[in-house]
């Protein structure tokens, strides 16, 4: 029997399975899938979340297969307003003042090649768990492989669409928008344009946000449809939209593109017996401004030092409680509302008139004035929650 047993190979999962390992847990993560996804997902990992991934010992990693980044452009279409600041800021509130880019699966990856590297894990890509049941000393996972695995603890992080959430009979509440956002990874020359490395586009037809996510002068831009196209044809519409998104000089290759739906959505509970869930599985958000991911490893971060506890130390079970009340409670407060009012800034222009002229005044403000730029930074560091057992003993 493992102590636990980790579902969905994403960067939640690696991680909440890498600090489990390597307090000395004995961890087996499986993964549906024969590798880890590289469609282009989150690619922005915010300073709040740097100490965590220091504390595991692959930040340096991160950030030497991505690069560190301070600056953001906010670019203003109905005004022609150019809204610049930087993260310098934040060189007294933390050892890491600026974001790292950096594709989620690789952040995945390199997890997962330290925690392969550990006596006491085990990862089996192309493992789909297929039912779940709980029991006083255990759960028991049934794969597609014909195969039972048994594990003290379980840790539910397969995504939105989590097996391991329907096995519990959970809801998932919440709503689905009606655009659908298309992620796509671009090369071409942004920086003739004059674009930050992050750059927000706000307009209410072709609002995008365009980050560079690699050294080689790999791009990541993103822009929403009508969800009543047809998904099976949204490459064909890429080149449209490109003539209003590519800003500078040539031309452009397309490396990879993907379209998803958009959801607010939240499961009822985080726990139940002995499983968890976090990232995606516990919770989904549209993507404007990175909190989901974001979100996730807080997730993480707080859950493999509670769980560890509980396995190795004889902590009690209901300090998981607290971690699950702790991270519902981030989402439905936080994470949902400052997501749906970023996506309604950038991609709707807040409608225009008087509310589009409010939200500028913000970021005007940010721009100007250093201490409300703090202010305003400091709002992703909201996103984490201690792990109970070490709030308890701090």
């Amino acid at each position: 029997m493992k102590d636990v047993i980790v579902v969905g190979g994403g960067p939640t999962g690696f991680i909440t399975a890498l600090g489990l390992a390597q307090a000395g847990a004995e961890v087996l993560l499986i993964e549906a899938g024969d590798a880890v996804i590289d469609s282009p997902r989150a690619a922005v990992y915010h300073w709040s979340t740097l100490e965590g991934l220091e504390r595991l010992g692959i930040r340096e990693e991160a950030e030497r297969t991505g690069f560190p980044k301070q600056d953001y452009l906010w670019l203003v279409r109905q005004t022609g307003e150019r809204i610049a600041y930087d993260l310098s800021v934040l060189k007294n509130t933390t050892q890491f003042p600026y974001n790292i880019h950096l594709g989620q699966d690789r952040l995945a990856e390199i997890a997962r090649d330290r925690l392969e590297a550990l006596p006491n894990a085990e990862v089996r890509f192309g493992t789909r768990m297929e039912r779940l049941a709980q029991d006083a000393g255990g759960v028991t996972l049934t794969t597609d492989r014909v195969e039972e695995l048994r594990a003290r603890w379980v840790v539910g992080a397969d995504g939105a669409g989590s097996e391991v959430r329907h096995q519990l009979g959970l809801a998932f509440e919440g709503f689905t928008w009606p655009e659908r956002f298309v992620a796509t990874n671009v090369y071409h020359d942004f920086e003739s344009a004059d674009y930050g490395l992050s750059t927000m586009v706000i307009d209410d037809k072709w609002g995008a946000v365009i980050v560079k996510i690699a050294r080689d002068g790999l791009w990541r831009c993103t822009y929403m449809e009508d969800a009543s196209l047809p998904e099976d044809s949204f490459l064909d519409r890429v080149p449209a939209a490109y003539e209003h998104l590519l800003a500078g000089n040539g031309g452009y290759k397309l490396d990879r593109a993907a379209p998803y739906k958009m959801h607010q959505r939240c499961a009822e509970t985080f726990r139940k017996g002995r499983v968890m869930l976090a990232g995606d599985a516990a919770h989904v958000t549209n993507p404007t401004g990175g909190f989901g991911l974001t979100t996730g490893l807080f997730d993480a971060f707080s859950l493999w030092p509670t769980l560890a506890a509980v396995v190795l130390d004889e902590a009690d079970p209901m300090l998981l409680n607290r971690w699950a009340d702790d991270r519902r409670r981030v989402y439905l407060e936080r994470t949902s509302p400052q997501a749906t009012a970023y996506k309604r800034f950038v991609f709707h222009a807040n409608g225009g008139g008087v509310e589009l002229e409010m939200a500028l005044k913000g970021m005007r403000a940010m721009s100007r004035d250093p201490d409300v730029r703090l202010q305003r930074l400091m709002f992703t560091k909201g996103l984490e929650t201690a792990s109970p057992v070490e709030g308890a003993l701090a």
